[in-house]
């Protein structure tokens, strides 16, 4: 590597790992490693971790990725993490999120679906501000959550210091600032991003009135821009854990989905073109553990069950709409496991070989043993409705269940391939039904999809959204684009970019273009009639088990 060269760092926490890339200038990735972190589950439903372990492997992962480079050539470092909620006691020290009382277990996991009590109260208050979350508050953000401890550990809520989302730990962590990225406050705590502000009322009519005082303090008081620096950049503690000069540039933060959008947004399919597609009619997938579902425009559009729009999250100038599956990859792998013929299969393919790959080279030769002219005529008679852990959007309902119809006798791995197809299916339905869902909302129409994460490496995944939804997919070259966008922060914010969109265009590079099979267009429409109409059917069904009527 060239001593002239200047790097970024990007550091990305996931909901299973820490990662970090150094990132060149045009979006290279460079050198890149993972660390995992733990994750406690004290009761179904509840999803722990710790600010400790977290900055610990954080801190591996950054040493290994800069060794082979001088550290005055890493320019800028920013850091994304999962929309977790941080909390410490005076002098920043852990405080307990778990009944436990372990101190270490100081993070409510982003999934973690403990406070729906509170979620529906405080969504029964209609107030004005739920507008820009699709109407409803969910139980995944983070004003439920603090009246959850509020109310559950007294002792915790009362000792609080600081509040934080994760990505937002990371960046006072790394420099000693007590600042707050735009990005996380507006999208996951309900900050007011037309007025500037937190809103008192809000705050109050949930029952945080605690939270108000000394002008907000413990949410922070100090908002900021995506992109922008933090202080004086890295401080003297965070520089050595990290192996980074001291006073590094540190920006702003963004959220891991939010980050991998930047990445992608300025990514296009001809790298002879003058500039990216418009950015308005991309639609970003990050697909992993869960999807989200990341798009943005110029003019505000406010879509009932889809979050937003949150002004200036992502790029400045853009109102963000984010829709998302609460699973995805997460349901696959439990799809996959909890089937009879999982242990046979992975005992017959042995290490070496990818039971995704193996059951997605399967079922072409399913379909024309069964003389079919597509893989997706497998699932005629099998429906799914994949919301097993509930419905982020555009239903916004989080006790919304799975539901399957069309199973029959067979057993063994092609029941297994036919069941992991008719899911792949259903999550692809999903997103066509988030699309539908922004449209009938007067959103303008999308021109391609882009992928990046998990499951974006899967091609059945991409082929069938492709086909569901009837545009194009584009698969960036780079598919690490999370650690991308992270890095594209510290490149902003150390001023190598005049802006955070030029430095997702610089960075976002190219990708191959996928496009729809036009021959299934008219099989995946009867089978999304039916999709929705497995909703209708679960709501009816709910009705009449609580002694209400239901149309027959």
């Amino acid at each position: 590597m060239s001593q002239q060269s200047s790097y970024f760092v990007g550091v990305d926490v996931g909901t299973g790992s820490a990662r970090a890339a150094l990132v060149a200038a045009d979006g290279r990735v460079v050198e890149q490693a993972v660390q995992e972190i733990k994750t406690w589950t004290p009761e179904p439903h509840y999803y722990e971790q710790s600010t400790e372990d977290i900055w610990s492997a954080i801190c591996k992962v950054v040493k290994h990725v800069i060794a082979g480079v001088n550290k005055s050539q890493v320019k800028g470092i920013g850091f994304d993490a999962t929309c977790s909620l941080v909390v410490l006691g005076l002098n920043g020290v852990p405080l307990t999120v778990s009944k436990s009382g372990e101190v270490q277990q100081n993070v409510i996991l982003w999934m973690d679906h403990r406070a729906d009590k509170e979620t529906a109260e405080i969504n029964a208050k209609k107030h004005p501000l739920l507008q820009y979350v699709g109407g409803q508050v969910s139980l995944e953000m983070e004003v439920p959550k603090l009246l959850w401890l509020k109310r559950n550990l007294s002792k915790t809520y009362g000792s609080i210091w600081r509040v934080f989302d994760l990505p937002d730990f990371l960046t006072w962590r790394a420099t000693g600032v007590d600042t707050r990225s735009l990005c996380s406050v507006v999208c996951k705590w309900n900050y007011d991003a037309a007025a500037n502000s937190w809103n008192e009322e809000f705050l109050c009519g949930a029952g945080l009135q605690e939270l108000t005082l000394n002008n907000f303090q413990k949410l922070g008081s100090d908002v900021q821009p995506p992109g922008k620096r933090v202080g004086k950049g890295l401080s003297v503690s965070a520089a050595e854990d990290l192996g980074l000069s001291v006073g590094t540039v540190v920006s702003t933060s963004l959220i891991d989905a939010h980050a991998g959008a930047l990445g992608m947004f300025g990514c296009r399919a001809d790298c002879s073109a003058d500039d990216a597609d418009d950015v308005q009619g991309k639609m970003a997938l990050i697909a992993g553990t869960s999807t989200c579902h990341m798009s943005i425009t110029r003019e505000a559009c406010f879509a009932k069950g889809i979050w937003g729009p949150y002004q200036d999250a992502i790029i400045p100038g853009y109102f963000l709409n984010e829709g998302g599956q609460s699973i995805a990859g997460h349901l696959l792998d439990h799809v996959l496991k909890t089937h009879e013929s999982y242990g046979e299969l992975k005992q017959k393919l042995g290490a070496d070989k990818n039971i995704y790959q193996h059951l997605n080279q399967l079922l072409p030769e399913l379909a024309a043993a069964r003389g079919l002219s597509d893989v997706c005529c497998l699932t005629q008679d099998v429906h799914v409705w994949p919301d097993l852990h509930g419905n982020r959007s555009p239903v916004s309902d989080p006790t919304l269940r799975g539901i399957i119809t069309g199973l029959d006798m067979t057993r063994g791995i092609e029941s297994l391939a036919i069941k992991y197809l008719s899911y792949t299916q259903a999550l692809a339905y999903g997103t066509r039904h988030i699309i539908e869902n922004l449209y009938q909302h007067q959103r303008a129409p999308f021109q391609t999809l882009l992928f990046c994460g998990g499951l974006a490496k899967n091609p059945l995944y991409v082929q069938c959204h492709a086909d569901i939804c009837n545009l194009p997919a584009l698969i960036p070259d780079e598919q690490e684009m999370v650690l991308v966008g992270a890095a594209a922060l510290g490149a902003a914010a150390a001023g190598h970019f005049d802006s955070l969109e030029s430095a997702s265009k610089a960075m976002g590079g190219t990708g191959q273009l996928l496009e729809p099979n036009r021959h299934t267009v008219e099989f995946h429409n009867r089978k999304y009639k039916v999709f929705l109409q497995l909703l209708e059917h679960q709501r009816q069904y709910r009705s009449i088990m609580n002694g209400g009527e239901a149309a027959v």
